[in-house]
């Protein structure tokens, strides 16, 4: 009896030792999920003002409030001194029709014969009718009666086809279909409603495959002239090309815009692209990382740092991130006063002031966000949130976080950029995607 009850309270302690181990476990594995359900939650809640997303990712229309832009209190519509366009007539109309008068409206009296007191005008612009024109070349043939040698006339330049289209139906082709984004099907389509002619789909794409081989000439003066621009700004998004996720890259100017095609996102595309190796400018971008591998200056975008903050005060509820936020518009508000009076950067006295301040707001951060303890047992990187990350780019990147300030030939955000690629997302919403 005895040793049944030894053998019985062996066991007990045994079960109560796997059941404490277990009830550990399960508390790990519950702050685990309760983290991952944290994180997902908070993506669900990320939008274009607070975010990198697109605006057509949002789920329905934005709130107004939540727009990073301030009102500049104009009323909507045409300004006070704005001229205004509307159309005027022309001192050089290609038609002019007389309409005659034959019998007073009064009296029935015939008045043909009088002399015209004067006119009222009105004018009407209009299209012509529109129409293939076809043109037929004929080469002389001749035989020399010398030496009996066949000559034939030569045709001009660019006539090198029995049946070919001209010059003014590529240009349009290509218009339609690069410029204004239309599909294959749908450039056909208009061909055929408005000059009565169908061309075919391979016509189209083997249009715009010769006219990209002449713009290699074009490409390398391009790619010369922006090496030597001062500032640059740099991007990149993601499309569709067979079924497969490839990237456009964009490097432009105000004037000039690169872009480039690539499998890849990173810094082989980049280096793919023949310019940024070489730049040593200022190149403008949203902290990507294969962009911080050049050895030429940088400067962050702060719009992008702006729909992160509005994350980090709207969804995490963090003060912090609020405090830096107006830090931001304040001197963004600073630059554009500096700008109207013709400076060229901050004073110096200016630039110490923020730059004191901007040391305050991070030290704040510091002590609000301490670095995250390293959980005991768990392999990897500890997980940092939404606003440590910032907090960080924010205490390595000083330089590069307030570079518009320093220059203002710097921009404040990297827009233009942004602009520049978002046609290829309209292309890819209309047709659908690239093949």
């Amino acid at each position: 009896m005895q040793l049944y009850e030894i053998a019985f309270a062996l066991d007990k302690d045994l079960i109560i030792q796997l059941q404490q181990q277990q009830i550990v476990e399960q508390a790990k594995m519950i702050l685990k999920l309760e983290a991952r359900i944290t994180e997902l939650e908070n993506n669900q809640k990320k939008n274009s003002t607070n975010s990198s997303k697109p605006p057509s990712s949002d789920m329905g229309k934005p709130k107004q409030t939540q727009s990073l832009r301030k009102s500049s209190g104009k009323k909507p519509g045409g300004q006070t001194g704005h001229s205004g366009e509307t159309l005027s007539f022309s001192t050089t109309p290609d038609e002019i029709i007389t309409h005659v008068l034959s019998h007073c409206a009064c009296c029935g009296k015939n008045i043909s014969g009088l002399a015209t007191l004067d006119f009222e005008r009105r004018q009407v612009y209009d299209l012509p009718p529109i129409e293939i024109l076809v043109t037929e070349h004929q080469s002389e043939i001749k035989s020399c009666p010398k030496c009996n040698t066949v000559n034939k006339a030569a045709f001009p330049a660019g006539v090198s086809q029995p049946v070919q289209y001209g010059t003014g139906v590529q240009t349009l082709a290509a218009y339609f279909t690069q410029f204004q984004l239309l599909p294959y099907a749908r450039t056909a389509q208009l061909f055929r409603d408005l000059f009565g002619h169908s061309v075919s789909a391979s016509f189209l794409v083997n249009n715009n495959r010769r006219l990209a081989v002449q713009l290699e000439p074009f490409i390398k003066k391009l790619k010369k002239k922006l090496l030597k621009q001062p500032v640059l700004h740099a991007d990149e998004t993601g499309y569709y090309y067979q079924g497969r996720r490839n990237w456009l890259h964009t490097l432009c100017t105000e004037k000039h815009t690169f872009y480039m095609p690539h499998a890849k996102r990173g810094k082989l595309a980049m280096d793919a692209m023949g310019i940024l190796p070489d730049y040593k400018g200022t190149l403008v971008h949203d902290f990507w990382k294969a962009y911080n591998d050049y050895c030429c200056n940088h400067a962050l975008c702060n719009i992008h740092h702006l729909r992160d903050l509005t994350f980090c005060e709207e969804v995490l509820n963090c003060s912090w991130a609020a405090k830096a936020k107006q830090f931001f518009l304040n001197l963004l508000d600073k630059v554009k006063i500096a700008k109207e009076s013709g400076a060229a950067c901050l004073t110096r006295w200016q630039l110490q002031s923020i730059s004191k301040k901007y040391n305050e707001l991070i030290t704040e951060g510091q002590q609000l966000y301490p670095p995250p303890k390293k959980i005991k047992g768990r392999r990897g990187v500890t997980k940092k949130s939404k606003t440590h990350n910032l907090l960080e780019r924010f205490i390595h990147y000083k330089a590069e976080v307030l570079a518009f300030a320093k220059n203002f030939s710097i921009p404040f955000g990297n827009n233009l950029a942004e602009q520049a690629i978002r046609m290829v997302k309209v292309k890819q919403k209309i047709s659908g995607c690239f093949r």
